[in-house]
């Protein structure tokens, strides 16, 4: 899986990516600093990665344009716990979101929805 990570999100959250063997485009190397929420989902799309963030609005834009042929096969991993608790609660939920990634590539108009806070896993199909 390609992945590309929000401003904000930890680059431990980017390195245990990496440990899985995924890659992984950190925020400043293809984005300016403070680009708009728009262009960091657009960025995601040309790159064939799914953004990784860790506040609300990345999760309410991707929820409210994913009926937008624009951005309806955004993927997004949206994290709902605190900067401190995200590397760990993703290495416990590689299995589940490596399991959901298999699914949505079942059939093309899937894109992968995937929540981690610090007590649930979380998947939109």
């Amino acid at each position: 899986m390609n992945f590309l990570l929000d401003a904000g999100v930890p680059i431990s959250v980017g390195r245990t990516l990496q440990e899985h063997n995924h890659s992984v485009i950190f925020y400043p190397e293809v984005l300016p600093e403070k680009a708009t929420d728009l262009h960091v989902c657009e960025t995601a799309l040309r790159n064939d990665a799914i953004l990784v963030a860790i506040d609300g609005d990345m999760r309410r834009i991707a929820n409210r344009f994913g009926n937008n042929p624009r951005f309806d096969k955004l993927s997004l991993l949206h994290f709902g716990c605190n900067e401190a608790l995200a590397a760990k609660r993703l290495t416990q939920a590689m299995a589940l979101i490596e399991a959901e990634w298999a699914f949505k590539l079942e059939k093309a108009s899937r894109r992968l929805w995937f929540e981690v806070t610090g007590q649930y896993f979380k998947t939109v199909r």
